[in-house]
C-alpha cells in the first residue's frame, strides 16, 4: 500500500503535467480563473479556514492541519508540525475570502488549488494550493498550505 504522501505527490505530479502539457507554447491567461464548486467535505476546509483567519484564532488553524502537516507561505522558512503551524499564525488574521479553481480526490488524498481576496467578490490578491488528506475519522486535513501573492513586489 502507498503511503498517503506518496500517493499525494504522485496526484501532483500527474496534475501538473497535464496543466503544463495543455499549455504549453501558449501565453500566460491573464484573465481571473473561474470558480469551481466543492463537494461539502472539501468546502468545509475553505470556509474553516476563512473563519478562523478572520477570527484571528491560531488554534483554530492550526486544528485544521495534519498533524505533520506544513505551511509553505512566501518569504519564510517551512513550518511543520500543528503546535509551530499554531506558533507562526498567532496575532495572525483578518478579513479573508477563499475560492476554489480545481480540485481532486483519490482516496485518502486531494489537493484544492485556489485564489483569496480579503473579500468575497473582489479580484483575487494571491493563490494557494491546499494538499489534502483524509483523517481516520473521515475529515479532510490540510497537509500542507502553499500560498503566495499576485503582486510581484
Amino acid at each position: 500500500m502507498e503511503r498517503p504522501i506518496q500517493s499525494l505527490i504522485g496526484l501532483s505530479f500527474a496534475f501538473a503535467s497535464a496543466v503544463l502539457t495543455r499549455g504549453h507554447g501558449e501565453a500566460p491567461s491573464v484573465d481571473p480563473q473561474p470558480t469551481v464548486s466543492l463537494p461539502a467535505p472539501l468546502a468545509r476546509v475553505l470556509t474553516d479556514y476563512e473563519q478562523a483567519w478572520r477570527n484571528k484564532d491560531a488554534a483554530a488553524l492550526a486544528g485544521l492541519f495534519a498533524e505533520d502537516g506544513f505551511v509553505l507561505s512566501n518569504g519564510v522558512p517551512a513550518v511543520r508540525g500543528r503546535a509551530q503551524i499554531q506558533k507562526h499564525y498567532a496575532g495572525q488574521g483578518g478579513p479573508l475570502s477563499l475560492r476554489a479553481f480545481a480540485f481532486a480526490t483519490e482516496g485518502s488524498i486531494g489537493y484544492i488549488l485556489g485564489g483569496f481576496a480579503r473579500q468575497a467578490g473582489q479580484a483575487d490578491i494571491g493563490k494557494f494550493t491546499l494538499a489534502l488528506q483524509k483523517g481516520a475519522d473521515g475529515r479532510w486535513l490540510i497537509m500542507s498550505d502553499m500560498d503566495n501573492g499576485n503582486s510581484r513586489s
